[in-house]
């Protein structure tokens, strides 16, 4: 029997609210390229993520990774901060 191990998706993102305990909403960006204008875009999606002890602020950068799942909507934890918001 063969054991596969999978790679965990990871994104990286910015804070852009923490009203709720222990979680955080991060807006990741990405840029999709306009298949008639070949004119590239900027399309975002947010992701609702763990933050234990609220420890990530508005305005952070930070590096998410999926894990299982915490809540209904929580499938991704924070893993680290690059940059902290001024």
């Amino acid at each position: 029997m063969d054991t596969t191990t999978s790679q965990l998706q990871s994104f990286t993102g910015t804070v852009v609210k923490t009203a709720m305990m222990n979680t955080a909403t991060v807006r990741v960006d990405r840029y999709v390229k306009h298949p008639k204008y070949k004119k590239y875009r900027v399309r975002s999606k947010q992701y609702l993520v763990d933050n234990p002890g609220n420890a990530a602020q508005v305005g952070d950068t930070v590096t998410i990774v999926s894990v299982r799942p915490i809540s209904k909507l929580k499938r991704f934890a924070i893993v680290s901060k690059e940059k902290t918001a001024s």
